[in-house]
């Protein structure tokens, strides 16, 4: 069974489980030494989410389009915007939240999600103006051309230190579209926040590339953030039926994903083997498959001295978060450990404004804290 049915009938067993939960009770889960501290229960599959400068949390119901605010100082939450005709079969729904990196000032919020667009699927990146807590004046800055379907859709955005989107678009259930630069399907996305193509692009001088690629030959990715050390892109990936991904991107680097991958070959790379070299390969593989997520750094996260700088990430199928240390170059990965087993799984994950990680399950935001 591919990764994608089996993300998907997780999904749909832990949804119903935490529906009739609510999740409600806030307590503390253990395991090795870190916990969870609930932030905000009873929530409707919020995927994502994101933190303004002051502590609130913007997030997205993959399902309805709905985004809320939680003011956790308050106890509150309310409806913010409904993205229209959001689409959510299988892994398509809204699906990504960024905040201008000038938020409040700069009072708009992005949101990626998969639309109903007169009668054809699109994957598309919004930007919408916040107006005293409410949504206004939405407007569309990136459409894609590739029909995705029910599976691979991607969906994290992100402002990089340079002040720039970063989103990732799955390449719609189709390995061919990863190796394919004329198309966004497969890649690594860079943007201006007005939705135009970024300065210093690798493909930008182009004119049979589609140049917002930052990078390509990617599958299907939930999760990535910016090491604070150094800036460098960092991302988790799914795979099929074999070698989930860690991976660190370069710029303009080919991730290897094509139409050429085999799970049946004899080395681990032979799912990062299509398209011109040098191919990019994956820090850490992973297989059986774990379903990786959100990931985030730690600096200053209020988890002891040795998580300081420490990459931590969530994975879905095996219900966990992990540490991973690395290198002293920071470019490469030393080891690795489970931190946290979540009983409903990892959606995404999240650095707050004052250092502390926190991710959401399909029913609560929480933090990450030491027991």
């Amino acid at each position: 069974m591919n990764t994608h049915a089996r993300f998907l009938r997780v999904v749909l067993s832990i949804a119903v489980a935490a529906s009739a939960a609510m999740l409600l009770l806030p307590g503390t889960a253990q395991a090795a030494g870190f916990g969870r501290k609930l932030v905000a229960g009873g929530l409707d599959f919020p995927d994502t989410f994101t933190f303004t400068p002051g502590g609130r949390i913007f997030y997205g119901e993959k399902a309805s389009g709905e985004v809320h605010i939680v003011n956790p100082t308050q106890h509150t939450n309310q409806l913010f915007f409904r993205v229209p005709n959001v689409v959510s079969n299988g892994e398509q729904g809204l699906l990504g939240l960024a905040l201008h990196p000038d938020y409040p000032k700069t009072p708009l919020v992005y949101a990626y999600a998969t639309r109903n667009v007169g009668g054809s699927l699109r994957d598309q990146i919004v930007k919408i103006t916040d107006q005293n807590g409410h949504g206004k004046n939405m407007q569309v800055i990136f459409s894609s051309k590739t029909v995705s379907g029910s599976y691979h859709d991607g969906g994290r955005i992100l402002f990089g230190p340079d002040g720039m989107l970063y989103a990732v678009q799955g390449e719609a259930h189709d390995a061919g579209n990863a190796q394919n630069l004329r198309n966004s399907a497969g890649k690594i996305l860079r943007i201006t926040p007005s939705g135009k193509t970024a300065p210093g692009n690798p493909f930008i001088n182009s004119s049979t590339r589609d140049r917002r690629i930052w990078a390509f030959g990617v599958r299907n990715s939930y999760g990535f953030t910016f090491d604070p050390q150094t800036n460098r892109l960092w991302e988790t990936e799914n795979g099929p039926e074999c070698n989930d991904e860690l991976n660190r991107i370069v710029k303009g680097g080919n991730m290897g994903w094509g139409p050429n991958e085999n799970c049946g070959g004899s080395s681990p790379g032979d799912t990062n083997n299509s398209g011109p070299t040098p191919r990019i390969l994956p820090k850490r593989w992973y297989t059986p498959p774990i379903a990786p997520t959100g990931a985030v750094f730690c600096q200053r996260c209020g988890l002891g001295a040795p998580s300081g700088g420490r990459l931590f990430f969530g994975a879905f199928k095996t219900a966990d978060i992990r540490r991973v240390t690395l290198t002293s170059n920071r470019l490469g990965v030393a080891y690795q450990r489970v931190v946290f087993t979540n009983p409903n799984g990892i959606l995404s994950m999240e650095r707050g404004p004052g250092g502390g990680i926190y991710f959401t399950d399909p029913g609560g935001i929480y933090r990450l804290i030491r027991t």
